[in-house]
């Protein structure tokens, strides 16, 4: 217990010293002098960084400072090494508040973390999309004034344009794909599915976190290349977990109800339903599927307990579990097998 509560603690002071380096980065791009803004801009620029860094569970960019902690296997970092794993875990979140307004204009999306999408708000509209090029502009901005000169800044920008790359392809992917599916149910595949997930979530969810804090640690991430192939794969399981338990979880536990089946989601319980229907299966399954109709929602639903994917997804979840340590077992560093275990035990059986 004490234990516990001792790790807990670690991690509240862990996530206070994280909020107070948001506030100092905000505050130095306010006085950004490179460019002329007036006052309007700036309470501008303010409050949507605010609306849209914070309010998330900030899960990414803290991965980052406790992976660093890690990854000095007993040693306690010194508070600059922390203030820069900071850094980059905000600007990870950057990243993704930069995806989200996006992503929310693409899937004209009402709500975003309880409240109303930045783009919904009267005043802001279509000017959020030049708000998200702004922020994703901000992380270099951020990185040159902390990281220029370190050995690893230029491995660290490829990084996150790498990473950038991969989710805004996967994104490209799963557009189009959706919109494909919307006329042929069929073009929602098994392998279609593992690439939209592997590149709009796994990369930038999983591995740049651990790529962030690897560089920190002073390695390069040419020698990693198993390890990121480890955090895919991870951030592929926890993306099928999140489709199960839209349909399977208790919305009380979530917090939400899941719509996947009403919006026409290319999600992996239904490419799962795909692969073992029968025709008069299929026929239910293509005439319900992607109806905001409860009772379509409800036939679709019976028809995945029919097939039993709640033991499909068991039987998943457990070999996945078992590759995983068997993986990260392999690994030569005991840093590293620590840090990857991590990141798996917070996710294994997850409930929300």
């Amino acid at each position: 217990m004490a234990a516990a509560a001792q790790g807990e603690a670690s991690t509240g002071t862990t996530a206070a010293t994280f909020r107070r380096v948001y506030e100092t980065l905000k505050a130095e791009l306010l006085r950004d002098d490179s460019f002329g803004f007036d006052d309007d801009a700036l309470r501008w620029i303010d409050a949507m960084l605010d609306y849209n860094v914070l309010g998330g569970k900030l899960n990414r960019g803290l991965a980052v400072v406790e992976s660093y902690k890690l990854l000095k296997a007993g040693s306690e970092p010194s508070e600059e090494e922390e203030f820069l794993a900071c850094i980059l875990g905000w600007g990870i979140e950057w990243l993704q508040a930069y995806f989200l307004i996006l992503d929310d204009i693409m899937d004209n999306s009402q709500t975003r973390r309880g409240k109303p999408c930045w783009y919904r708000l009267p005043k802001v509209g279509l000017i959020a999309i030049n708000d998200g090029l702004v922020l994703r502009s901000q992380i270099s901005r951020i990185f040159k004034r902390y990281f220029h000169g370190k050995p690893y800044y230029v491995d660290l920008l490829d990084l996150f344009n790498e990473v950038d790359f991969k989710t805004t392809s996967g994104e490209l992917l799963d557009q189009i794909t959706t919109s494909e599916g919307q006329k042929d149910l069929s073009k929602y595949t098994v392998d279609v599915y593992r690439r939209i997930v592997e590149y709009k979530t796994a990369y930038y969810s999983f591995y740049l976190p651990v790529g962030c804090a690897l560089l920190l640690s002073g390695g390069s991430l040419d020698d990693y290349v198993q390890v990121k192939h480890i955090l895919v794969e991870m951030g592929i399981y926890f993306q099928i977990q999140d489709d199960y338990l839209d349909c399977f979880g208790d919305p009380e536990v979530m917090g939400k109800i899941g719509t996947d089946i009403e919006d026409f989601k290319c999600s992996w319980l239904f490419v799962q339903a795909l692969v073992r229907v029968d025709e008069r299966q299929k026929d239910i399954l293509f005439e319900n599927y992607g109806k905001s109709d409860p009772a379509c929602v409800a036939k679709v639903k019976a028809l995945y307990k029919e097939l039993n994917l709640e033991a499909v997804f068991s039987e998943y979840e457990r070999e996945i579990y078992e590759k995983l340590i068997s993986d990260i077992e392999a690994q030569p560093n005991e840093a590293v097998q620590a840090v990857l275990k991590s990141f798996l035990h917070k996710i294994y059986r997850r409930m929300k």
